[in-house]
């Protein structure tokens, strides 16, 4: 019957003898002591394979039982009578089968002849022999540990074969110690990748190794990172029925963790729990840092819980990781509450927690605590390093206190702790937050003094100064970071090239997005954005939109703020029908239009007049599935209020207040406008009076169009009261208030209080344009006052 084993591609005996110059137990090189094993406790192997007997093969020329004990004459001759003699070396080595003493000095003794050729056979049927006896367990070590370190040793693979027929053929026990004293030597010689290869053909083969010594492989993969091949010899464990014990379990845990899926040694730990395992502190330590990495801190606190409940006792480092994990996520006051069990249980505050701690108080805006905690851990011998330091000047800066973050990192540095780039950043930035550009600059200079001043420290001021308008000073220390050897990154383009476009110097802006492209560095969306807006800014849609193509072509996949800048722009540029079909051909390309960009479609055709493309838009919008606004709504109230279409806005408004919409200031100062420019100022005043009683307070624009409405109806006391209301209330007026008063004050002749308010404007700053000149001159009545007015007034 054929074996199982026949597949074992193993070469006949004479082909796998090899004459080897250095004697495997020759006088001067026999192993006679070697170091202890690994820490694996020694057990007697628990019951035998039964494995399928073979036929013999030419390889072995006598049936074992048939052999005596003669040796094998040591005289050369020719390739068959070498295997002859090889064969029977074997065959006296397993008529002494139950005396390994004496089958390890018999195979000595041989291998010292002259001229004997060695075999793997007969090596590793020896190996069986020592195995089987507990007295010559460590002979069987030595001799496999010499062949791991031994340059002219037996393949590991080849051992493994040989050692897996030679069970098969001489029925010794497939489940052999000797197998695990291979694995253990090829460790144990830094042989670890033969190890693994080792193993997996054991595993094919039936030849588990005891669980020990898979454990010993299993750890040494871990402690030289290969990770995967730890991943792979579980699995194929796991398929043989071996899940492991406690101490697999550590080790896949802590592979998994090295390999940063905390996630999967969760789950390990899990299936280990479900399965009953008994676990220990160890296992419960490196689940619940599992948790904590995942940011999973309600999970972690439950296993923390957990331990407790079997009265296994977390450690410091559990503790803290649980603390940090919980202070990372918000929840201060279960860290808390973590902090005060780790000192009760005896555990001194350690910096990494107290850190976490400060951290968490800086985020949450509570500074105030933050810096209590630091100058407790100071004053209880924690010594802050960096990252403590840090935390609190950032923690500082963030929360608008500059001035105390100048006092912790004046502390950092009397305490010999040198600051980081970090820290420099943040005072840079924190400085700037409060409008304090030289002491920025100082903190800057000694940044670039310490060799620690970064891109970003310079982005920082770039982009104060190109916010504050200053291109000047931008561009002085643009030059200046190239002079000092650092490379402006894309951010640097991006900074400079929006403050160009603010200034509406597009020239410049332009010039910058090619240098940059010059200097080999790839615009991001940003930067594409950015000068599609100035483009668009500065009146000029079509270069707008030449770089929104460039972008297509370059690659870069706009953003949702690209596509609302370019709809946008070309709706201001009175181009709203080809901002509604490029928006409809955004919409073929898979964009997903929001609310706004609609807006701004609604938005232009009702400043063209074009309520009905405004309409279609709006049915567009419900159409996709994209609810509108309240702005939604006021800019069509608008313009159907300037299409003198006043049941539309009352139709548009019901409908805002039966969605629920909650109106704002303009929604209401659309509807009104539309009512006073109709002269129905009963409706005007009632939502006047409605604003009023849900809290919302009329601004000047409100006040503009009652008092304007008024004015028409020729009743200048309501215009007047209206005005007044505006002063009490301290809501200024502009100048298109000044312009409506004094018009409708003109045509009742009230010369002296159009006197009074004209020059009440001039007083207040604002500069006559020429809608107001055109009403002091209209009535030629009045063109003596007039003159006298705008002699010594400069209209715009």
């Amino acid at each position: 019957m054929s074996s199982r084993f026949s597949r074992l591609r193993i070469p006949p005996l004479s082909l796998r003898s090899s004459t080897i110059s250095r004697c495997i137990c020759s006088t001067s090189e026999r192993p006679s002591s070697i170091a202890s094993e690994p820490a694996v406790p020694e057990r007697m192997h628990s019951g035998s394979s039964d494995p399928e007997q073979i036929s013999s093969r030419s390889d072995f020329a006598h049936n074992p039982s048939d052999s005596g004990r003669n040796d094998p004459e040591p005289t050369t001759g020719s390739p068959g009578g070498s295997v002859s003699r090889q064969a029977n070396v074997v065959n006296t080595l397993l008529s002494l089968k139950d005396d390994p003493s004496s089958a390890l000095k018999f195979y000595f003794g041989v291998e010292r002849r002259r001229g004997f050729v060695r075999s793997a056979d007969a090596y590793c049927v020896l190996l069986h022999i020592l195995a089987g006896s507990p007295e010559s367990w460590s002979q069987a070590r030595r001799l496999l540990r010499w062949n791991a370190v031994a340059d002219s040793g037996y393949s590991p693979t080849v051992l493994v074969d040989v050692l897996i027929e030679c069970a098969e053929r001489f029925d010794f026990e497939l489940g052999s110690r000797v197998f695990d004293y291979l694995l253990s030597s090829l460790v144990r010689a830094d042989r670890v990748g033969d190890a693994v290869d080792c193993c997996n053909r054991m595993i094919e083969s039936n030849a588990l190794p005891s669980l020990p010594y898979l454990n010993v492989l299993l750890d040494a993969l871990v402690r030289r990172g290969r990770i995967g091949a730890v991943r792979e010899l579980y699995d194929t464990m796991v398929t043989k029925g071996e899940r492991g014990d406690l101490s697999t379990l550590h080790t896949v845990m802590r592979a998994r963790m090295k390999e940063g899926k905390p996630e999967e040694a969760a789950e390990y730990f899990r299936q280990a729990k479900d399965r009953g395992m008994e676990l220990d502190e160890a296992a419960y330590n490196v689940a619940v840092q599992a948790r904590c990495r995942e940011l999973n801190s309600e999970m972690a606190c439950e296993l923390l819980e957990e331990m407790k409940e079997k009265g296994l006792v977390p450690s410091k480092f559990t503790f803290t990781r649980v603390i940090t994990a919980c202070a990372k996520q918000g929840y201060m006051q279960e860290a808390l509450q973590l902090k005060d069990e780790m000192l009760r249980r005896g555990y001194e505050m350690n910096l990494v927690a107290a850190t976490s701690l400060i951290k968490a108080y800086c985020m949450s805006g509570d500074l105030n605590s933050a810096l209590n905690l630091f100058e407790s851990i100071c004053k209880d011998g924690l010594v802050p390093n960096n990252v403590t330091y840090t935390a609190l000047i950032s923690g500082c800066c963030r929360n608008g206190n500059v001035q105390k973050a100048s006092e912790v990192y004046s502390q950092m540095k009397l305490a010999g702790v040198r600051p980081s780039v970090s820290n420099f950043n943040h005072l840079i930035k924190g400085y700037l937050k409060v409008q304090s550009w030289e002491e920025a600059l100082k903190i800057f200079e000694e940044a670039i003094e310490c060799g620690a001043a970064n891109s970003i420290s310079y982005n920082h001021l770039l982009s104060w100064l190109c916010n504050q308008g200053d291109l000047t000073e931008a561009c002085k220390l643009w030059d200046k970071m190239i002079v000092n050897g650092l490379e402006p990154n894309v951010v640097s383009y991006n900074i400079m090239i929006h403050g160009h476009c603010k200034s509406g110097n597009m020239d410049m802006a332009s010039a910058m997005f090619s240098e940059m492209q010059g200097r080999r560095l790839k615009p991001n969306v940003l930067s594409f954005t950015v000068l599609i807006h100035g483009y668009f800014k500065h009146g000029d849609p079509v270069r707008a939109l030449d770089v929104f193509e460039q972008m297509e072509h370059a690659g870069v996949a706009p953003s949702d703020f690209t596509f609302h800048i370019v709809i946008n722009g070309l709706c201001k540029a009175g181009q709203t029908v080809v901002a509604r079909d490029t928006l409809n051909k955004f919409i073929d390309k898979g964009f997903f239009p929001s609310c706004m960009i609609y807006n701004s479609v609604i938005d232009g055709f009702v400043a063209e007049g074009g309520i009905n493309s405004a309409l279609c838009a709006f049915k567009n919008m419900h159409d996709f599935g994209v609810s509108p606004n309240v702005a939604t709504y006021t800019s069509l109230i608008r313009g159907s209020c300037k299409s003198n279409n006043i049941d539309l806005a009352l139709k548009m408004w019901n409908e805002m207040k039966k969605k629920g919409l909650e109106l704002d200031i303009t929604a209401y100062g659309a509807l009104i406008d539309g009512f006073c420019k109709m002269q129905d100022m009963e409706r005007a005043l009632d939502l006047y009076s409605e604003l009023l009683e849900v809290g919302l307070s009329p601004n000047t624009v409100v006040y503009n169009c009652l008092i304007s409405g008024f004015r028409d109806l020729n009743n200048m006391e309501a215009a007047l009261g209206f005005q007044k209301k505006m002063v009490d209330e301290g809501i200024p007026c502009d100048l298109r208030t000044y312009t409506t008063l004094i018009d409708g004050l003109l045509k009742e002749g009230k010369l002296l209080m159009v006197s009074d308010l004209y020059f009440e404007l001039l007083a207040k700053g604002l500069v006559p344009d020429l809608v107001l000149y055109r009403v002091l001159v209209k009535d030629g009545a009045h063109s003596v006052f007039a003159v006298t007015c705008i002699s010594d007034t400069k209209v715009n």
